[in-house]
C-alpha cells in the first residue's frame, strides 16, 4: 500500500493521458516528464518538471539516453523500509518516486510496414522505458507502474476512493501486467531480427530458444467444445495472415470456424487458376480449380456435397453474384473468405444473417517459416511443409505411361496432398476432386472411403497417395474402381510388388520420392 506524491510520465501511445494526468494533479502529485510528453502536458496548463531539470543531466544522443540516470532508477528501486537504502538516497539527493506511467516505443506496430528497414526498426526499440518498467515492477510493494493506457480510470478511481493510496492488489496486478509486457516486447524484437538475419548460415536454422510474441485479438466464445474456454491471439511481431480478417457480416467467429478457415486459406494459396475449397472439421470435402470461380465451386462441391453441409468455403478469387448463387443453392455454410466480394453478392448474402462473409489478402500472406505443435511439457517445431514437387523429380516406374492428361491432374492432386490429414488418399480428375479419404488408420481404409466418396466418378481418375503404399492391396482396389493411374512417395521395401501390380491392372505410376505426411 503507497500514497503517490510523485509520478513520472514518459509515454508513446497519449490516449487518455491529460485527463489522467489531470487526476493526479488534482490529489497533488508532483509531475516529471520527457520531451513530447512534457510539451503536450503543459499544452494542458499541467505543471510538469522536465527529467532533464529533475536528474539536472540533459537529454542527449539523440534522445536515446533520457531517463537512463540514478536519480531515476534509484528513486524507483529504493525500498522504502530498508534504512540503508533511504539513508543512500538522502546522501546522494535522491528523491523517491511513487508512480510510473510509460508505454514504449510502437516497435510491434512498426515492423508490420511493409520492406521496413532495419535502421527504422531498431530506433524503434525502446531501452529506457522498459529499463524504468522494470525497475518499478521489481519495486512494485513501493512503485505504482502503468503500461497500459486501459489502466488509468481503475487507477485514478482507486486514488480518489482511498485519499491518493494504491492498494497492494492493485500494485500487484500492475507489476504482472509490466513483465507481461516487456516479455512480450523483447520476443517481438527476438522475432523480427532473428528472422532479418536467418541467412546467416554460421547458426543452426532452429534457434536455441523459441519465444511467442501474441497479443490477444479477442475472446471467443468458447473452444473446440462448449466447457472449454477459448481466444485468439495475433503475432505480435506482424499483422500477418488470419489476424488481418475482415468480418463484412455473420455471427462472432469460433474457436472451430478460425481452424477451418486457416486450413482454408492454407489450401486455397496453392493454386493460381480460380479455385474453391470446402473445409469441414478441418479436413478439405471438395477442392477444384476452374476458368471461372463458379464453376470451381460447383466441381468442389460434387465431390462430396454431403460433408459439405455447414463447411468452410474458400475462394482464391473475389466472390460474384453467379458464385454466391451456386453457394446459396448448395445449402447451409459456415464461413466463405474470400480476396473479395462484389455488391451484388454481398447483396445475395445479406438474407444470411448468420453466414459470416471474410475478406482476406490471400496471396498477400507470408509464407511461414515455422510449424509447431504442443505436446504435454514441450513443443514440437519443424519448417512448414512448403515443399514443391518439380516435373523433373517424378519418375515412372510403371510399363504404361501416363498421359499428359494424367500428368496435369497429378501435380494437381499433389499440390493439395499435404493438407489432408494422415493417412491420405485422393482421388482427382482433371483439376477437380472426385473423392476425399483422410485421417485412417491404414491406406488401404484411406482408398477404400476415397473410393466409396467418388462413386461412379472413380473410373478413369488419378489416385494421390500422401506416402509411400506400403503393400499392392491399395492398388487393387484403386483398379477394380477403374482408377488408371496413381502418384505415390515410393521407397517402401514393397515397391517392387506394388509396381507389379500396378503392371498387371495396366496402371501408370509415378514416383515422386516426397512424403507429405499431416498429423
Amino acid at each position: 500500500m503507497i500514497k503517490v506524491k510523485r509520478a513520472l510520465i514518459s509515454v508513446s501511445d497519449k490516449t487518455g493521458l491529460v485527463e489522467f494526468a489531470k487526476g493526479l494533479q488534482k490529489l497533488g502529485v508532483e509531475l516529471i516528464s520527457t520531451g513530447g510528453t512534457a510539451e503536450l502536458l503543459r499544452s494542458a496548463k499541467l505543471k510538469v518538471k522536465e527529467v532533464s531539470e529533475y536528474t539536472g543531466f540533459p537529454e542527449m544522443l539523440d534522445g536515446r539516453v533520457k531517463t537512463l540516470h540514478p536519480k531515476i532508477h534509484g528513486g524507483l528501486l529504493a525500498v522504502r523500509d530498508n534504512p540503508e537504502h533511504m539513508k543512500q538516497v538522502a546522501s546522494h539527493d535522491i528523491g523517491l518516486i511513487d508512480m510510473v506511467v510509460v508505454n514504449l516505443y510502437p516497435f510491434e506496430k512498426t515492423i508490420q510496414k511493409k520492406n521496413i528497414s532495419l535502421e527504422e526498426a531498431i530506433e524503434n526499440i525502446d531501452i529506457g522505458g522498459p529499463s524504468m518498467l522494470r525497475s518499478a515492477a521489481k519495486n512494485y510493494k513501493s512503485v505504482a507502474v502503468i503500461c497500459n493506457v486501459e489502466r488509468y480510470n481503475e487507477v485514478l478511481n482507486e486514488l480518489n476512493n482511498n485519499g491518493g493510496i494504491l492498494s497492494d492488489k492493485v500494485l500487484t496486478n500492475l507489476a504482472i501486467e509490466v513483465f507481461e509486457r516487456t516479455c512480450r516486447y523483447d520476443a517481438a524484437i527476438y522475432g523480427f531480427l532473428n528472422n532479418r538475419f536467418k541467412a546467416d548460415n554460421s547458426f543452426s536454422s532452429f534457434p536455441k530458444d523459441f519465444t511467442f510474441s501474441f497479443s490477444k485479438l479477442q475472446d471467443l466464445r468458447y473452444g473446440e467444445n462448449p466447457h472449454q474456454q477459448a481466444a485468439f491471439y495475433k503475432d505480435s511481431t506482424r499483422q500477418e495472415g488470419l489476424a488481418r480478417l475482415q468480418q463484412l457480416q455473420g455471427k462472432e467467429l469460433s474457436f472451430n470456424n478460425i481452424l477451418d478457415l486457416n486450413a482454408a486459406v492454407d489450401i486455397i494459396r496453392e493454386f493460381e487458376a480460380p479455385a474453391a475449397v470446402i473445409i469441414k472439421h478441418n479436413n478439405p470435402c471438395g477442392i477444384a480449380q476452374d476458368k471461372s470461380i463458379d464453376k470451381a465451386y460447383i466441381k468442389a462441391y460434387k465431390c462430396d456435397s454431403l460433408s459439405a453441409f455447414g463447411g468452410i468455403i474458400g475462394f482464391n478469387r473475389p466472390v460474384d453474384a453467379k458464385t454466391a448463387a451456386a453457394v446459396i443453392k448448395s445449402g447451409f455454410v459456415e464461413c466463405i473468405v474470400a480476396p473479395g466480394f462484389t455488391e451484388e453478392a454481398k447483396g445475395l448474402f445479406s438474407a444470411k444473417k448468420n453466414l459470416r462473409l471474410l475478406v482476406l489478402d490471400i496471396y498477400g500472406i507470408n509464407q511461414e517459416r515455422f510449424d509447431f505443435k504442443k505436446v504435454s511439457g514441450g513443443l514440437l517445431l519443424q519448417e512448414k511443409d512448403n515443399r514443391v514437387l518439380k516435373p523433373e523429380e517424378l519418375k515412372t516406374v510403371s510399363k504404361v505411361k501416363p498421359t499428359k492428361a494424367q500428368l496435369e491432374a497429378m501435380v494437381f492432386g499433389w499440390k493439395l496432398i499435404k493438407h489432408v490429414k494422415s493417412n491420405a488418399i485422393v482421388l482427382v480428375k482433371g483439376t477437380q476432386t472426385v473423392g476425399i479419404g483422410c485421417g485412417q488408420t491404414s491406406r488401404v481404409d484411406a482408398a477404400h472411403h476415397a473410393i466409396r466418396r467418388a462413386g461412379k466418378a472413380a473410373r478413369g481418375s488419378v489416385l494421390i497417395s500422401d506416402a509411400f503404399l506400403p503393400m499392392p492391396d491399395t492398388v487393387t482396389i484403386a483398379a477394380k474402381a477403374g482408377v488408371a493411374a496413381i502418384i505415390q512417395t515410393g521407397g517402401s521395401i514393397m515397391d517392387e510388388a506394388v509396381t507389379k501390380e500396378a503392371d498387371k491392372k495396366k496402371m501408370a505410376m509415378v514416383f515422386t520420392a516426397i512424403r507429405h505426411f499431416k498429423h
